[in-house]
């Protein structure tokens, strides 16, 4: 029945973009707010994002309602949580962006520290570009602040070339792009 709380519970279902052996790609939810704050909130996966650090719940709630579940409902597809099989954690988050100041859709990544240098970043990486087709998206570009080594190490193994720099959000970016 409409209104009902299994209507409200099946609202909360995961909704699954891809599975790769150890990773979950799917879509983030309100049970992810936690997440989304340490992604936005540990000075370490921050050194090269710009933008203040999150503070407080409310700032991560506003931008899964805001940014994230908007641009599901705009456009179809946006950040998606990654969540590692092995623990149930969402790790970080890989998935398309349409980026207005650029006309174009970034491939965005961030996760927690403990999980890097372990190959979560291409892995996630490579299975959410195989399933851009399925939402029209052709050629995508990623936006890497200056001396981001580890951000550009992931896009060169995602078959991503340096088209050159930009300024984005007041910094320089190298901008890198993979036509699909």
């Amino acid at each position: 029945m409409p209104g009902s709380s299994l209507d409200a519970s099946i609202k909360e279902l995961n909704v699954i973009i891809i599975e790769t052996s150890r990773l979950i790609i799917r879509q983030f939810e309100s049970q992810d707010i936690e997440a989304i704050f340490k992604l936005n909130s540990i000075p370490e996966v921050l050194t090269y994002i710009p933008g203040a650090a999150m503070t407080k719940l409310a700032q991560a709630e506003q931008i899964l309602n805001d940014v994230i579940l908007n641009s599901y409902a705009q456009r179809g597809y946006g950040r998606w949580a990654v969540e590692h099989k092995a623990d149930g954690e969402v790790i970080g988050f890989c998935g398309p962006k349409y980026v207005e100041e650029f006309g174009e859709i970034e491939l965005g990544y961030r996760y927690l520290p403990q999980y890097w240098r372990q190959g979560f970043a291409v892995e996630a990486g490579t299975a959410v570009l195989s399933v851009f087709d399925q939402y029209e998206i052709n050629e995508v570009i990623a936006l890497i602040l200056n001396g981001n080594k580890g951000s550009e190490a992931v896009a060169t193994k995602l078959g991503m070339q340096q088209r050159g720099k930009d300024k984005f959000m007041g910094h320089i970016v190298n901008v890198f792009h993979k036509q699909l």
